[in-house]
């Protein structure tokens, strides 16, 4: 791996997010996070953070239309958790978490190479992945040329 590709076990603490959860294909990742910041505008929300996609299975588990995901934004001050409304807007805590991440540099179409080689590393040093996969995003993709973006991937884990 290189140095951009070193994996780390770390503790995530508990996060209050905003999150908008969506069935159907990644495509609709950018339009999904125009939607949940205009809904944390309107609700006087305070996001705080990087963006956040957690992913619930994975391409070739089920069809494209059938992906599971959502999109999230942490949250400053003080904000209580909420059931998704009808459009599959709401608050909640994302808990406390043992992650393996690393970084991704370069363009999101290039980031399958990078989870290859945190997955070999996660079995490799005698880890499983117990939950969804989540990816933070530290930079505006229109505003940062693709080779600059910088992606964090962090997979639950818990040694075997």
């Amino acid at each position: 791996m290189s140095s951009l590709q070193k994996v780390t076990i770390k503790w995530l603490d508990p996060v209050m997010v905003a999150y908008l959860s969506i069935t159907g294909h990644y495509t609709q990742i950018p339009t999904a996070f125009g939607k949940l910041y205009s809904w944390i505008s309107q609700k006087g929300y305070r996001p705080h953070g990087p963006a956040i996609t957690v992913y619930y299975n994975i391409p070739g588990e089920v069809p494209d239309d059938q992906l599971h995901w959502e999109v999230c934004s942490a949250l400053s001050g003080n904000v209580a958790e909420s059931a998704p409304d009808r459009d599959g807007l709401g608050v909640k805590l994302l808990g406390v978490a043992q992650v393996a991440t690393t970084m991704h540099k370069g363009p999101y179409e290039e980031v399958e190479e990078t989870y290859k080689a945190l997955l070999a590393w996660i079995a490799a040093n005698g880890y499983e992945i117990i939950g969804p996969v989540e990816e933070l995003y530290f930079n505006e993709p229109a505003k940062t040329p693709p080779s600059e973006l910088l992606t964090e991937i962090r997979c639950p884990v818990c040694k075997k």
